[in-house]
């Protein structure tokens, strides 16, 4: 095999022998193959010309061919077309060698550089073919052009890339890259296919490491364009969801748009010609009413139609009679009222429930399936499936006489068999399946579905009673007989019955609990101590005997009853299962039997626990026990643990808990009396005590149990705290005063001070507060809400200046305070203007980076002088730098258009999925585009997140007003109320006003309702 290189670079093959073939021979086979005339033929291999005439006869691999060698084949350009041209004489300067160093164009500015021309290939020159005159075999003319050879310039090119090795015009190879030159006389075998698919891999491997990186990019690049060009339908969306504002009539007003393309605006050619009165006349006497037949009809009696008289043009006519036809069915149907039809419903019904599908198929099938059964119940008579199928396939195929005959036969060939009975039964008509049910039971007396079936076709019942006793004649044993005759009877005769079931049947336990439940106190004692003997391992049996205690009053008793019943079960080898005797304590619970709960928790729980998991586990239970709503089960369990961990403070404010949220005021004061009794220093439960007084609206008693802690723990700054707001609150500044006065003597916390400024503030006593402050202050520099009060006195005095020295003072001992500093820009935006607060701000954002609140403070500022594009500048600087911040998500997702907000608002929550304030403004997206029932679970949902931040509750109750019923909104106010929320932009400005002091939590949050309804309305007034 050979390999020939065309000059249009492909690569052709030849099936020749280098060692027995010559060059005259390879030569005249590509003439004959590629109709290359032998003369225009040159052959090279690498730098080398082969075709020579000395080299005819001489065999290829002679000349250095070996098998699978690449010979490259070049045809020069011969002849011409066009007259010989004198060519242009080169200048006498072109032809000296340049000096050293010379820079062509260096003078004009230019700057040189080296070409790979000038340094030569990095590799051996490839097997080029030589297109110098000589080569060809005759001198060329002097005259260059197409066609007619080369001039001399071509031959001295043609020389200089002899010297160079290769040729710099040479198209470029796909295959061998810039290695052609080099491997053009190698062999391309294996190895090189192995190496080339090992690159390949390569590759492959490297381009899939970049594509996650370049897939996110693009989808990156790409979600950036539709956010700079949204659709024209994003665009729109707002003005779609006010078209709900329009009304029917203003609906019905818009105008077509009609169809105003241009193809419809051509002018097109109208020719009107007049119609032949031979057409008018035709059409004329296709409209006539004829009343009397034609001769022709009457010659065959009426029943031809001449084919003349036919009326086949006017389709007008021939429409009008098919809706005349269909009017006349229509109106045969239907009755006098308009509307209703006198096609009978239920006959209608039942004809559809008889139509059954009769197609080909389904009958071939019947028929396999007929045939089948067939030979079933023919070889095995005695087997009752096939007598049951063979019925039911009847039964479907619409012949109810024949399924009747072969279930009849099958009861006769296994008549002792209780389903072939049934299905005789079930097939049978009202009147004879008694019959044939009385048969069965003749046939299989001991059969319970028998016996049982034969009473559902009674249908009063006494004598669904009677076929019953009928039946326990037989089979006396029967728990289910005996069950469905017990229902059926009377109170009294229920008795006799259940007396004589638990002697047929003394093992099963619902009868003797049955029986017990129906007689008396004496007697019932008497039935379960009867049960106790039959079953000794059945605690249903104990449980009921202590059921049956507590109703009769003897609570005593229930414990003992219980605690004897355990001994007793466990004597017998009965494991006690904790769980499951929890259980059973709460369906004590739900039957309204609470000691036997108790006792049954007192005794079992903590059956199989460890010593050191009782407190958590017993917890754990009650927990479980609360949010099943098995209150007493939870409270018996705590009543229990605290038993056993007397000094436990948690478990007590535990059982305090559920006390007061499901329990009264007397037994959470018993339980907390109780509590300091054994934990007299627990503050918490002291202060609990007393703020349940307080709630109840008993002051005195609430002052006397912060007196005894005070007894109990002398030194408490909440004791103090408490009973200076217990005297606060109910309107009592003096005693207040002398509280904090006393408190202040003891060394009083920075908390004391504070409280102190307040009382003077609510007072009026400014000069008071003042000097409060300075003292606090010159004590505690640290306590950055002193600051605050005393920077506020100066604002709400006038003294803006001293104010801010104030606020910068403050800064200067706290200077991580967000409150400070926010205080601070405010004063400076008031007094200097947004400059003078952007410098506060950027000031702030420095000392205290990746803070959220001081980003949406300063967006805000520039939002509010009007400034959009510097504030959306700001806003996505701070998600950079606090990209989890749900405020300033929620900020976001308001600054944006409305056609954008859905999207913006799908990257918050993708961002922080639990933060509230997300959660709040995707809550109001929804409320603006009247979700109402997905807005009200938003909403719900971030106040259960958050309970303590008021401007949420504001904002439920505020959606609720508008879109709830009075129900939703007083829920919604009374949670908001238990909630007790101090927290909130809008809520503590409201709240901690001095006006507002003594508001009660539900007057506060109408207040942020209207002042929130004010700033909405501002905004949108703002925006249009």
């Amino acid at each position: 095999m050979v390999f020939i290189k065309s000059p249009d670079n492909k690569t052709l093959s030849l099936d020749l022998n280098p060692y027995n073939t010559s060059l005259e021979a390879l030569t005249l086979q590509i003439q004959q193959n590629y109709r290359i005339p032998i003369s225009h033929q040159r052959l090279y291999l690498s730098p080398r010309l082969l075709s020579v005439p000395q080299n005819a006869a001489v065999l290829l691999s002679q000349l250095g061919v070996s098998p699978n060698s690449t010979l490259t084949l070049h045809v020069p350009l011969l002849g011409g077309m066009q007259a010989p041209v004198q060519p242009k004489g080169r200048l006498e300067f072109l032809n000296t060698k340049p000096p050293a160093n010379y820079v062509a164009g260096l003078g004009r500015g230019a700057t040189g550089f080296t070409t790979r021309s000038d340094i030569g290939p990095a590799r051996a020159a490839p097997d080029l073919p030589d297109r110098s005159a000589a080569a060809v075999g005759a001198p060329g003319a002097a005259g260059v052009g197409r066609g007619r050879g080369k001039g001399p310039g071509e031959e001295e090119e043609e020389e200089e890339n002899e010297e160079k090795g290769y040729d710099e015009n040479q198209k470029f190879d796909e295959f061998e890259g810039n290695d052609v030159g080099l491997f053009a006389s190698a062999e391309y075998d294996d190895e090189d296919k192995e190496a080339d698919s090992v690159w390949e891999a390569i590759d492959k491997r490297m381009d899939s490491r970049r594509k996650d990186r370049r897939e996110a990019r693009l989808k990156q690049e790409i979600e950036k364009y539709r956010a700079s060009n949204p659709k024209i339908t994003e665009q729109f969306a707002d003005l779609k969801r006010k078209l709900h504002t329009l009304s029917s009539q203003e609906w019905e007003s818009i105008p077509e748009i009609g169809d105003y393309s241009l193809r419809n605006k051509k002018k097109r050619f109208e020719s009107f010609v007049p119609v032949p009165d031979t057409l008018l006349e035709k059409a004329r006497q296709e409209k006539e009413h004829v009343t009397a037949l034609d001769p022709k009809s009457r010659a065959a009696g009426g029943t031809e139609t001449p084919w003349a008289q036919t009326p086949v043009t006017d389709l007008t006519a021939v429409g009008e009679g098919r809706g005349t036809v269909l009017s006349l069915k229509l109106d045969r149907l239907s009755d006098s009222v308009s509307g209703l039809t006198v096609v009978d419903p239920k006959g209608y019904l039942t004809d559809l429930k008889s139509m059954k599908i009769t197609s080909d198929a389904e009958i071939s099938d019947i028929k396999k399936a007929r045939l089948l059964l067939k030979s079933v119940i023919q070889t095995n008579p005695k087997h009752p499936p096939g007598w049951i199928a063979a019925a039911r396939l009847e039964e479907v195929a619409g012949k109810i006489q024949a399924a009747r005959q072969l279930i009849a036969r099958g009861c006769e060939e296994c008549p002792k068999n209780e389903d072939v009975w049934l299905e005789a039964c079930r097939l049978s008509s009202e009147d004879e399946a008694k019959a044939v049910i009385a048969r069965g039971v003749k046939a299989i007396p001991n059969s319970v579905k028998l016996w049982m079936q034969a009473s559902k076709l009674e249908h009063d019942d006494v004598n669904k009673s009677r076929v019953l006793r009928k039946g326990l004649e037989h089979i006396p044993d029967s728990v289910r007989l005996w069950k469905a005759v017990v229902e059926l009877a009377n109170e009294e005769d229920a008795r006799l019955l259940l007396q004589r079931a638990v002697e047929c049947c003394p093992l099963y336990v619902e009868l003797w609990l049955a029986l017990a439940r129906l007689e008396t106190y004496e007697n019932a004692k008497k039935v379960l101590n009867k049960a106790r003997e039959k079953l000794s391992k059945e605690p249903a049996i104990w449980i009921t005997a202590a059921k049956l205690e507590e109703a009769n009053g003897n609570t005593a008793m229930v414990g003992k009853i219980i605690e004897r019943g355990i001994r007793a079960l466990q004597r017998e080898g009965l494991e006690i299962d904790r769980e499951v005797w929890m259980k059973e304590a709460e369906a004590a619970e739900r039957a309204g039997s609470v000691a036997t709960c108790q006792a049954i928790i007192h005794n079992t729980v903590g059956v199989g626990v460890e010593e050191e998991d009782r407190k958590r586990t017993w917890v754990a239970d009650a927990e479980e026990c609360k949010k099943r709503g098995s209150i007493e089960t939870a409270r018996a369990i705590y009543a229990h643990a605290l038993t056993v961990f007397l000094t436990k403070k948690s478990i007590w404010l535990k059982a305090a808990q559920l006390e007061k949220s499901h329990g009264t005021r007397e037994s959470l004061d018993v339980l907390l009396r109780k509590a300091v009794t054994y934990i007299p220093h627990a503050e918490v439960l002291w202060l609990m005590g007393a703020k349940e007084k307080w709630l109840a609206g008993d002051v005195p008693a609430a002052r006397a149990i912060l007196q005894e802690a005070y007894a109990a723990i002398p030194n408490s700054e909440e004791i103090w705290l408490a009973a200076f707001k217990l005297e606060f609150e109910n309107h009592e500044p003096e005693r207040a005063r002398m509280l904090l006065a006393k408190a202040r003597e003891r060394g009083g916390t920075e908390r004391v001070w504070m409280k102190s400024a307040i009382v003077e503030r609510e007072l009026g006593n400014t000069e008071e507060e003042r000097r409060l402050l300075d003292e606090g202050l010159k004590r505690f520099p640290s306590f950055f809400k002193l600051w605050l009060m005393l920077g506020q006195l100066e604002e709400r005095l006038g003294k803006l200046e001293q104010a801010k020295e104030t606020y910068e003072l403050g800064l200067k001992n706290c200077p991580n305070c967000i409150p400070l500093w926010l205080s601070l820009a405010h004063l400076e935006e008031k007094v200097n203007g947004l400059s003078k607060a952007r410098a506060v701000l950027t000031m702030s954002r420095k000392k205290n980076p990746q803070n959220p609140e001081l980003w949406l403070a300063a967006i805000r500022a520039e939002s509010r002088h009007g400034y959009k594009k510097e504030a959306d500048i700001l806003m996505a600087k701070a998600l950079q730098e606090c990209p989890t911040s749900g405020i300033l998500w929620a900020a976001s997702i308001e600054m944006v258009p409305r056609p954008q907000q859905k999207t913006k608002s799908r990257d918050a929550y993708k961002r922080c999925d639990q933060d509230p304030h997300v959660i709040v403004a995707v809550a109001k997206l929804f409320w603006h585009e009247r979700k109402v029932d997905k807005a009200r679970t938003w909403f719900n949902r971030a106040v259960t997140l958050a309970p303590d931040i008021g401007d949420f509750w504001a904002w439920y109750y505020k959606f609720e007003l508008q879109n709830g019923t009075i129900e939703t909104q007083k829920d919604v106010l009374e949670r908001c109320v238990v909630a007790e929320p101090k927290h909130g932009e809008k809520w503590q400005a409201i709240s901690k006003a001095v006006e507002n002091s003594h508001q009660p939590t539900e007057a506060i949050l109408k207040k942020v309702v209207v002042a929130l309804g004010k700033e909405e309305n501002s905004a949108e007034n703002s925006k249009n």
